[in-house]
């Protein structure tokens, strides 16, 4: 009798050989990038310098540089590409639609509207936007939900809805922008295109205490999810109740994007690409949400490090997304026409 052999398993989700591959590599660069990015600034540290800073044994200068200065920006990267991306992959997957994200259905504009409403009607301080930023994120999501549900949430009308009310949202944020004084102006369309700069590790922190515990509740969902991609009625059949895991699903994915905005602003694209670049690198049948969050902090890391040092002239981080994304779009769109084709 021969003995069949089987990917193993955890937390009850199956392991591909290659997922595993794909996700130790991501996890590499991540690092890899991440001391490069500790060293690389107007006061240049070398990579074996970063690592003795990070391990405590670096001179005084060194470790203020790369620990105090340097590491939140790179923490901040990393953590907020994965919840975007982990966010991202939570709305393709509950709307089957590749073209799913939180930027398209509208959320990052609501958040940058709430921003706005914040900054000129109440005050300028970090916590106020950042409030603002994530009521705004929470009252679009609210909005979509409304105009969408009918009986249930299918994926093509909330699609269609949320393009709808993004694009109501870009036209009332232009129009608020053309209202101020031309400085809260300009300093608005800064963070409307999301940037890194001014993260602390205090902000940070505060923001990862309360999204971690969704982040968890996400995974804890994916058992759920795997049972409706083969279709309602054999979820049902099994026990599995596909509007509540749906709406569960979108939930999580509202929140996880609320608490990336409202620190770092819109960013756009991350969540778009980095589920699909992370299915299609693992070949996998279905969004991995581990995967497509490391492949997520991986994206905003490196399109980070160009905005700050590679562009002639630095840049939010957001601009860098948004053209890479914008890229990674047309690729996909000609893909699917050449393989419906």
């Amino acid at each position: 009798m021969t003995a069949v052999l089987s990917p193993p398993r955890l937390a009850g989700v199956r392991l591909r050989p290659r997922s595993v591959v794909v996700g130790t590599a991501t996890v590499a660069a991540i690092l890899t990038l991440a001391v490069f990015s500790l060293g690389w600034g107007t006061y240049p540290v070398a990579p074996d310098a970063v690592i003795r800073a990070l391990l405590g044994s670096g001179t005084a200068l060194d470790t203020t540089v790369v620990v105090g200065w340097r590491l939140p920006r790179v923490l901040a990267a990393v953590t907020l590409g994965a919840l975007l991306a982990i966010a991202g992959a939570l709305f393709q997957t509950v709307t089957r639609n590749p073209l799913a994200s939180p930027d398209i259905l509208g959320l990052s504009n609501g958040a940058f509207t709430g921003m706005l409403v914040t900054l000129v009607l109440v005050s300028s301080s970090w916590p106020a936007r950042a409030a603002g930023a994530l009521v705004g994120c929470l009252a679009a999501s609210l909005l979509i939900w409304l105009l969408a549900y009918r009986g249930g949430v299918q994926g093509f009308r909330l699609i269609v809805v949320g393009i709808g009310v993004s694009a109501m949202l870009a036209s009332l944020n232009t129009w608020m922008l053309l209202q101020v004084e031309l400085e809260t102006a300009m300093f608005a369309s800064a963070w409307g295109h999301g940037s890194l700069n001014g993260v602390t590790g205090d902000a940070l922190g505060g923001v990862l205490l309360c999204a971690l515990p969704v982040a968890l509740a996400a995974f804890a969902l994916v058992p759920s999810l795997r049972q409706l991609e083969l279709g309602d009625d054999l979820a049902t059949a099994t026990g599995v109740r596909p509007h509540l895991v749906r709406s569960l699903a979108l939930l999580i994915g509202v929140v996880l994007v609320a608490a990336a905005t409202a620190i770092a602003g819109p960013i756009a694209f991350v969540a778009l690409a980095a589920p699909q670049i992370a299915r299609r690198l693992a070949r996998s049948p279905s969004l991995s949400l581990t995967l497509s969050g490391m492949v997520g902090g991986l994206l905003l890391l490196a399109s980070d490090a160009v905005a700050q040092h590679v562009l002639p002239v630095t840049l939010p981080v957001g601009v860098v997304t948004v053209s890479v994304g914008g890229a990674y779009l047309i690729v996909m769109i000609v893909s699917e026409i050449r393989r419906r084709a």
